[in-house]
């Protein structure tokens, strides 16, 4: 029997196994050999997920931007990859769309990708961090500091 119980946003599902006198006591890890699934549908990985790997470390000149009209272009929510700005997005114009790095002096091992393009007069060791806020993003500044490339 599978029982389902739901406390706030998460979902605990247990099972109890009906015993009989020809079957032997059974720890649950020899039923789950890969992720635990309902339908089709992976709930939670088995094993831990992979760090992953660094390709390259660069120095860079990070700042920070927002989405008002002066420091974008005539659609300040879309980024040039053509997703919607959010948490985690750089700007950059030298790594492609969809590269993902880690700044560790700065954020520690926070992930970011590379969704968005900075003015051509910009050179390619300068990343530009996106902020919800025109003031969250002046508060930043502008640092010298490295980003680690991630292994795709």
């Amino acid at each position: 029997m599978v029982k389902l119980l739901i406390i706030g946003s998460i979902l605990i599902i247990t099972a109890v196994l009906a015993s009989s006198p020809e079957t032997e006591k059974v720890s649950p890890e020899q039923y789950i050999s890969g992720p635990l699934t309902l339908h089709g549908n992976s709930l939670l990985p088995t094993s831990p997920l992979p760090y992953p790997k660094v390709m390259q470390t660069i120095n860079v000149v990070a700042t920070a931007y927002s989405s008002t009209p002066e420091q974008t272009d005539e659609d300040p929510f879309i980024t040039a990859a053509g997703t919607f700005v959010r948490d985690g997005i750089i700007a950059n114009n030298y790594l492609p769309f969809g590269t993902k790095v880690r700044i560790p002096e700065i954020y520690g091992d926070k992930i970011f990708v590379v969704e968005d393009r900075m003015s051509w007069k910009k050179s390619n060791y300068h990343i530009d961090i996106w902020f919800p806020s025109y003031l969250e993003a002046k508060e930043f500044g502008a640092k010298r500091t490295y980003v680690e490339i991630l292994e795709s």
